[in-house]
């Protein structure tokens, strides 16, 4: 039976046949969550950053207000986004603002949070 692992296997095997051929390829796997990353040459580690911020971004969409803790993970995903959006430039005044009601939002999140767990014990 196939599985997961055995992918990993012919994907290693596949990466080196391309390494070969001198076209570096980083790859990270976890394998306990069926997770496979690979990265080329190029990849830098801001882009790594946006792209794992992407996963983060992607389960606070997906999780709505279902989950307690879905406005703490949503604010914190923007402003990170803000961030490594002008990682390589300035930071606006509408950034300012932007970031500003994030923190604000997380800070009343956080004392709603807080305040169930309270009553609740």
């Amino acid at each position: 039976m196939e599985n997961f692992e055995n992918f990993y296997t012919d994907l290693i095997t596949l990466a080196k046949k391309f390494e070969a051929k001198h076209i570096p390829l980083k790859i990270e796997k976890d394998l306990e969550n069926d997770i496979v990353k690979i990265f080329g040459e190029k990849i830098t580690s801001l882009a790594r950053a946006k792209n794992g911020l992407n996963d983060v971004t992607e389960l606070s969409y997906t999780t709505a207000e279902h989950h307690p803790y879905w406005n703490l993970l949503y604010n914190s995903a923007e402003i990170t986004n803000t961030i490594l959006e002008k990682w390589k430039s300035s930071l606006s005044q509408d950034d300012f603002s932007d970031i500003e009601w994030a923190i604000k939002e997380l800070s009343q999140s956080l004392e709603k949070i807080k305040n169930h767990k309270i009553e609740n014990s």
